[in-house]
């Protein structure tokens, strides 16, 4: 009997339609079109400014659009992970909102914060309630609403994040497509070079955190560029050596969309073709825990079923890992 899989029937993403360009942070900031796609590669990044709407509103469109794709109706869906460093509110969780707003009345769910690498921590986890056979209807959701945590005066930061969300619905398959295997790390001795500073238990809000602008996105970019392309490529390598793989088996590579210089840094060293790593990094900016669903998304029309699918990632904390995942369909 063929061992039941985690398979990826349906892939799905949303982004606002609010787009900030390179020009207008031109106005914001002291930057420049040229300065910016030189270090990033980026373009544009799409920013939710709709009154009221928040990240669980784009992780709401991500799952409508889900059901409607696989023919699937809100009460068949499970569970729902949603993976997230921008949740709507402390609590409840992200994950709740979603399923309450998307009509999903037989699910349960909750939130993963691994900053940019929870997609992968996510999915990991959602395909195990699949292969134990608790769950068939599973959907992972990677969702970020950055733009409430980008400090808009920092030019070194502004210009890397935008708003976005994107997701898959996960059932079980028993013909060898689906998820593989994983290889997920962290070390929190990293928390110090990529962070938010206060709004937490160790330093609640007050009137001093807000005036000293620590409710934003701090970064170190050096060190965090360093060990972002280490720990990306060494995951990868391991997840190859674990399964008796080559690289050139690889059909697709998915790195995190954090910055063009760390993602082709990430592709030479692995000795990946370019054609054969996804990147829309230009257009959408670093989401997040949006990146790598959002990839999947893109490029949908271009996998072939059997394809050998490679996701890694890099997130604050420091959080990091690679999954390998064989398609299940041929898009239509």
């Amino acid at each position: 009997m063929s061992k039941i899989r985690a398979a990826i029937t349906g892939v799905a993403g949303y982004v606002p339609e609010d787009i900030l360009s390179n020009a207008d942070l031109e106005k914001m900031v002291d930057t420049s079109d040229e300065w910016i796609y030189t270090r990033t590669g980026i373009k544009e990044r799409r920013i939710l400014r709709t009154p009221g709407k928040a990240t669980s509103d784009m992780g709401v469109e991500v799952v409508n659009l889900l059901l409607k794709k696989t023919k699937t109706k809100p009460e068949e869906i499970e569970m729902l992970i949603c993976a997230t460093v921008t949740p709507d509110t402390i609590f409840p969780d992200t994950a709740n909102t979603i399923l309450n707003k998307s009509g999903a009345k037989n699910a349960f769910g909750y939130d993963i914060n691994a900053a940019c690498s929870g997609f992968l921590y996510a999915l990991t986890t959602g395909a195990k309630f699949i292969e134990s056979g608790m769950y068939k209807k599973v959907i992972i959701i990677g969702a970020d609403k950055m733009s409430t945590i980008v400090d808009y005066t920092d030019r070194t930061t502004c210009i890397i994040f935008g708003d976005g969300a994107g997701g898959v619905l996960l059932e079980p398959s028993d013909e060898g497509t689906g998820v593989i295997d994983s290889v997920l790390k962290s070390d929190g001795a990293g928390r110090e070079f990529l962070h938010m500073k206060a709004g937490g238990s160790l330093k609640p809000p007050s009137e001093e955190t807000v005036s000293s602008r620590e409710h934003f996105i701090y970064q170190d970019g050096k060190p965090v560029f360093k060990a972002a392309v280490t720990g990306m490529v060494n995951t990868v390598n391991q997840v190859l050596e674990r399964n008796e793989m080559t690289v050139d088996q690889i059909d697709w590579l998915v790195p995190h969309q954090a910055n063009m210089r760390i993602i082709n840094s990430v592709g030479d060293m692995l000795d990946i073709p370019r054609e054969k790593v996804m990147v829309n990094i230009e257009k959408y900016g670093n989401t997040t825990a949006g990146t790598l669903p959002l990839c999947l998304w893109d490029y949908e029309t271009k996998l072939k079923k059997g394809d050998n699918i490679m996701l890694t990632a890099f997130g604050g904390g420091f959080t990091w890992g690679s999954t390998l995942l064989k398609w299940h369909y041929n898009s239509k």
